[in-house]
């Protein structure tokens, strides 16, 4: 069986295909992102996973390669990481008391013969309406800085969600069970 690569630094993506006991090693993608191409969202998603596991598949050809590219939505709005408490502040009070799309794109590539899969899943989260203190201490924790859309629900961003429809994983950044439906078309099977 061929050797699996995820083209991503994340510590999630990384636990969340170490949990379901995928072998597999890490590659980062040298792939620069281009947020402000005109595309829709979901299309948005699917082709910036694809540069990221095309940039890695140039490298290694004979690998399976997995790619991921996670951002919120909110009213045709791409909220990206905040980096200072500033932005972070700003973004929490829009998305307070909101609706928001978390879409996840995902490619696999695997040799010449097989064609790349890529796909985009959606869920739909609901944030409580926020007070400026909650705001300010979630700041504070720091978690806000480096996660799209200012929150991680797997952390103590979970505080700050009212509901989700949809896949939780793909709000942590890898959809668990999409990605492994698309994996049987290159023979594995995590069942």
């Amino acid at each position: 069986m061929k050797k699996i690569i995820l083209a991503s630094g994340s510590p999630r993506r990384k636990e969340i295909l170490e949990n379901i006991g995928l072998d597999f090693d890490i590659v980062e993608s040298g792939y620069g992102e281009d947020m402000t191409l005109d595309m829709m969202p979901t299309e948005l998603a699917k082709y910036l996973s694809h540069g990221k596991a095309q940039d890695v598949a140039k490298k290694y050809s004979d690998h399976i390669i997995i790619s991921a590219d996670t951002f919120i939505v909110l009213n045709d709005e791409i909220l990206g990481k905040p980096h200072t408490a500033e932005v972070a502040k700003k973004i929490l009070n829009k998305i307070s008391g909101q609706t928001l799309d978390v879409i996840t794109g995902y490619t696999i590539i695997g040799s010449s013969i097989e064609s790349p899969i890529s796909n985009a899943i959606t869920t739909k989260v609901s944030i409580k309406d926020l007070t400026d203190t909650e705001i300010d201490a979630y700041i504070k924790t720091n978690e806000p800085l480096d996660k799209a859309g200012a929150f991680g629900i797997q952390g103590k961003g979970a505080l700050l969600i009212k509901e989700i429809h949809g896949d939780y994983f793909n709000i942590v950044g890898l959809p668990i069970a999409s990605l492994a439906d698309s994996l049987k078309k290159f023979n594995i099977h995590l069942l």
